[in-house]
């Protein structure tokens, strides 16, 4: 009657195992870490960097405890904050010799103490909040002005390109303020301008205005609901942006998130280097398509230093240079999309682009004028030009859907369709607000929470094995159990714990032992009635799981509205609720029950149950 088959008692017993297995890493603490990175967006991470660098720290006595190589860094671990100190600046000096066109971002950073073979197995701890790991918190503002600004120098462009597809002459286009000037000599010229306008976009208020004879304008401003739909733009773009360049830092598990209407929270738990940070979250990209200077000997003169008239001298990928004119045709506010893929006539490995309306007309004219030419596609960062690719412009393309291809390997179209699709910040922000949270305090934090977890278990099993006797100290192991899952998953799943997260840890395990409470009491009422006490120990089980699981499921549906309604600390706290409550029903249910199995279960004539 009370006893699991082998494969029950088996399966439970590896959940345990494996539970224990991936709650190990989190008891070793982290350590001091030297983080490599690339810091253009053209240069790939070479794992060949390791050997050399490698052999500088060797030279220099300094010994590391573990080399990690991933896709986008390579780190180093050390034994303490002296070698990650003497580690950093021996690899800037090797690998940033000039540091106002840095190739590498070397950032100070924090790994896991772990050993080798638990990470092997990818049993990582489960990150940690700012509150509990230290770190930095920035207050970003967005210049939701700029962004308007932004918009305009492009409609304005847009309405050069409108103006010239309909053929209809004007004075000129200039953005003045926040409003597009048209001037037009006659105003039939301007009513034929004012309704191509609107027939083309919805965005655009049209005032005319005469302000001379000979002086007839057309004034177009953004309608405030085009306004309001930038300025959201705007805000979820630089977010998108700011992922993209955090990644840089290696931070685990950042907080990026909006507040209010033009500001972005960002808190980056274990970031030592707070200047590197700050440059980092600083940096403005642009994308821009530019035209290749091809006219003989104009590349000779810049090599020798008689840089032409409108021109900038780059280097392509291969270090070959390469002259580009200062005129952008276009930029990368027009790109909706870039996706790799396989040239339909080569099969080589190409990177195919999708341009809006405005952008499709703009690439459309340019590979016109131009087939036969170079056109290149440059990487703005830092007022510095990085050349992704230089194609030849083999036919007009129109319809919005370009090809990039030519030279390159299947990871270089992936890797130049990630740069495209990464863009740019939408509009310009700024620092309002900086805090730093130090170790020292997380660490205070830290020992807190264990603190308060610990005396409340503690509490609990002393409180429940004088009431409840042998099956309490199962009541026990099972609530332990509960811990030990709850920790184990949430490292598995890579969540991040903060102090919320710490308290619905410890509400967990009073939900835990309410659970088994609930079943001793049964068991106790079954065995008052005379029933026999394998008997007892079955209803004690079968009839309490009804009540259990109500309860339970209650709550879980509190913690799913928490984690889909709630924000930051909240939905932490609700998903460390809600894990706990799965695991605390299998522990309950299920692991005790195993235990009081071994215990009881094999006995067929049994005289009683300890059950206090």
């Amino acid at each position: 009657m009370n006893r699991y088959p082998l494969w029950k008692n088996i399966l439970i017993c590896v959940i345990l195992f494996f539970g224990l297995i991936y709650t190990l890493p989190n008891f070793y603490g982290e350590v001091p870490a030297v983080q490599i990175s690339s810091g253009k967006a053209t240069l790939k991470l070479d794992p060949a960097l390791i050997a050399p660098i490698e052999k500088t720290l060797q030279d220099a006595g300094i010994e590391h405890t573990g080399v990690f190589a991933e896709e986008n860094s390579v780190r180093f671990r050390f034994g303490g904050t002296e070698d990650q100190l003497r580690a950093k600046d021996l690899i800037e000096e090797q690998l940033i010799p000039d540091p106002a066109d840095p190739s590498y971002v070397v950032a100070l950073n924090l790994l896991p103490a772990s050993p080798n073979w638990l990470s092997s197995i990818r049993a990582l701890p489960m990150y940690l909040g700012l509150d509990l790991r230290g770190g930095v918190h920035f207050l970003l503002e967005v210049d939701m002005p700029g962004a308007i600004v932004n918009r305009l120098d492009s409609t304005a462009a847009d309405l050069r390109t409108l103006m010239r597809d309909r053929r209809i002459r004007h004075a000129g286009i200039s953005r003045e303020g926040n409003t597009v000037h048209l001037r037009f000599r006659d105003a039939e010229l301007r009513e034929a301008a004012r309704a191509a306008i609107l027939n083309n976009t919805n965005d655009l208020q049209l005032v005319p205005r005469d302000d001379a004879a000979n002086d007839l304008k057309l004034i177009a401003s953004l309608t405030p609901q085009a306004q309001q739909t930038i300025r959201e733009f705007a805000i979820k773009q630089n977010i998108t942006t700011l992922h993209n360049r955090i990644n840089e830092l290696g931070v685990a598990e950042p907080v990026i998130q909006q507040q209010g209407m033009d500001r972005i929270v960002v808190q980056l738990p274990g970031v030592q280097d707070v200047a590197k940070a700050k440059d980092i979250l600083g940096r403005t990209a642009t994308l821009e398509i530019r035209m290749v200077d091809d006219t003989p000997g104009a590349l000779e003169a810049a090599m020798s230093g008689q840089l032409p008239l409108g021109t900038e001298l780059y280097t392509e990928r291969g270090g070959l240079p390469l002259l580009v004119k200062n005129d952008v045709m276009l930029t990368g506010d027009r790109l909706t999309d870039a996706q790799p893929g396989f040239d339909s006539q080569s099969n080589e490995p190409a990177v195919f682009l999708n341009l809006d309306s405005a952008g499709s007309r703009i690439f459309r004219d340019v590979t016109r004028e131009n087939v036969g030419k170079r056109m290149a596609i440059l990487l703005i960062e830092k007022g510095r030009g990085e050349v992704i690719t230089a194609p030849v412009i083999r036919t007009e393309i129109g319809g919005g859907r370009v090809q990039i291809s030519g030279s390159m390997t299947t990871v270089e179209a992936n890797d130049v369709a990630l740069l495209l699709r990464a863009g740019s910040l939408a509009a310009p922000m700024q620092i309002i607000e900086e805090r730093t949270v130090g170790p020292s305090l997380g660490a205070e934090n830290i020992a807190r929470g264990f603190n308060s977890v610990l005396w409340g278990m503690l509490a609990i099993a002393v409180f429940v094995m004088v009431y409840y006797s042998a099956i309490g100290v199962i009541s026990v192991i099972a609530l332990a159990a509960n811990l030990m899952l709850l920790i184990a998953l949430l490292s598995l799943l890579q969540a991040t714990l903060t102090l919320p997260g710490i308290a619905a840890i410890a509400l967990t395990l009073g939900m835990a032992i309410d659970a088994n409470v609930l079943i001793n009491e049964r068991i106790r009422e079954e065995l008052r009635n005379g029933v026999t006490p394998q008997a007892a120990i079955h209803a004690g089980y079968d009839r309490a799981f009804d009540t259990i699981l109500d309860a339970n499921v209650t709550t879980f549906i509190a913690g799913i509205a928490l984690l889909v309604f709630g924000s930051g600390p909240v939905r932490g706290f609700a998903v460390v609720l809600c894990l706990g409550i799965l695991t605390s029903v299998f522990s309950a249910v299920i692991v005790s029950r195993m235990f009081v199995n071994l215990l009881y279960g094999r006995q067929r004539k049994l005289a009683g149950v300890r059950i206090g």
